[in-house]
């Protein structure tokens, strides 16, 4: 691509999320939604590839639907209320249609058909934009209106995007898919906790965001894409698949690493809101998606050889590794220990 035009797109990606962050008035946050979804086509659609249009033109109907029932529901909103306030989101069939936009944005189950293939078809670069922040704009506009949202609606949805995320992840071979799977069931978390501590999902969405991207930016560095190729990455750099392991077992949210922190609060928010029963189902379902996980890491570092892959071995390049990745990586498994200081500033 053009570096005058990747770096038109980069800078319509960031004015895009500016706009819908700091906004208040429904429409400016939709024009900031629009500039976001129309930069980063270019960017899934770059390679020309027939996969790469096919998800090109599935993420655009899917946003174009999304942003219509935005303009939608803020329309409906303010012909009842005369507010076109953000916060002032009263109505309850206004509150129904943008609970149905944001999880069709986000790709909440069950509008979550279209993130997989479209992850699959763009680069590990665009996918870890699609992951992570093509996905600020619409949690900040759920967290500007949780007050408003219908609790039990969100909760079940949370409950089913975790059990699909993991259930569908089961038999995947393609990194990205796996990834996207993930994505859903993170955002499952996410959502079960909004309505009644806003703050921690967004403590999550940092953590999640952060784990993903040290993830993508080490896959984008040993050029993995589907679990053969990683499973004999191990001879090209091995001590960044070391590192890898453990940011999975982060991202899968077992302790003491700094995934399970996000995790340990939740359940501890929904116990005190007398939610036992949700916690403890969430907290089952996340076995689905853990196997993933141990599978990924059992593929990028436990498999040594002799094994019976007939792929070919990558050997070392003299190709310097970003120290960007050494630093998330760090980051995103020793976060623990300051958990107290985390969860004091929520």
């Amino acid at each position: 691509m053009n570096p005058q035009a990747k770096s038109i797109f980069t800078l319509s990606l960031l004015l895009g999320t500016t706009i819908t962050i700091s906004s208040n008035h429904w429409v400016m946050a939709w024009a900031g939604l629009e500039i976001n979804t129309l930069a980063i086509l270019p960017m899934i659609s770059k390679s020309h590839h027939p996969r790469a249009i096919e998800a090109a033109t599935k993420y655009f109907l899917t946003q174009a639907t999304a942003s219509a029932l935005v303009l939608f529901s803020s329309m409906t909103n303010a012909w009842h209320t005369g507010q076109w306030d953000i916060t002032q989101l009263t109505h309850p069939m206004s509150c129904l249609i943008l609970t149905s936009a944001i999880a069709m944005k986000l790709g909440l189950v069950p509008f979550h058909f279209w993130f997989p293939e479209v992850l699959q078809g763009s680069p590990l670069t665009t996918g870890l934009l699609l992951s992570t922040m093509m996905k600020f704009p619409p949690m900040t506009l759920l967290f500007m209106t949780s007050p408003s949202l219908n609790s039990t609606l969100l909760v079940y949805m949370a409950l089913l995007s975790a059990a699909l995320g993991g259930w569908m992840g089961l038999n995947q071979t393609q990194i990205r898919k796996i990834l996207a799977f993930s994505s859903i069931s993170h955002l499952g978390w996410m959502a079960i906790i909004i309505t009644y501590n806003p703050k921690l999902t967004l403590l999550n969405f940092y953590l999640y965001a952060l784990m993903t991207t040290a993830v993508f930016l080490t896959l984008n560095s040993i050029k993995a894409s589907k679990l053969s190729t990683l499973m004999t990455a191990w001879t090209k750099t091995p001590s960044l698949n070391a590192m890898l392991l453990l940011t999975l077992l982060s991202l899968a949210g077992l302790p003491p690493l700094t995934g399970f922190l996000p995790k340990w609060l939740i359940i501890q928010e929904l116990t005190k809101q007398d939610m036992a029963t949700a916690a403890v189902a969430i907290s089952l379902l996340s076995l689905l998606s853990l196997f993933f996980y141990l599978r990924l890491a059992y593929c990028a570092t436990i498999t040594l050889p002799p094994h019976t892959t007939n792929h070919m071995k990558q050997w070392h390049t003299n190709k310097p590794i970003n120290s960007m990745i050494a630093i998330l990586t760090m980051t995103s498994t020793m976060m623990l220990p300051i958990s107290p200081l985390l969860s004091s500033t929520i």
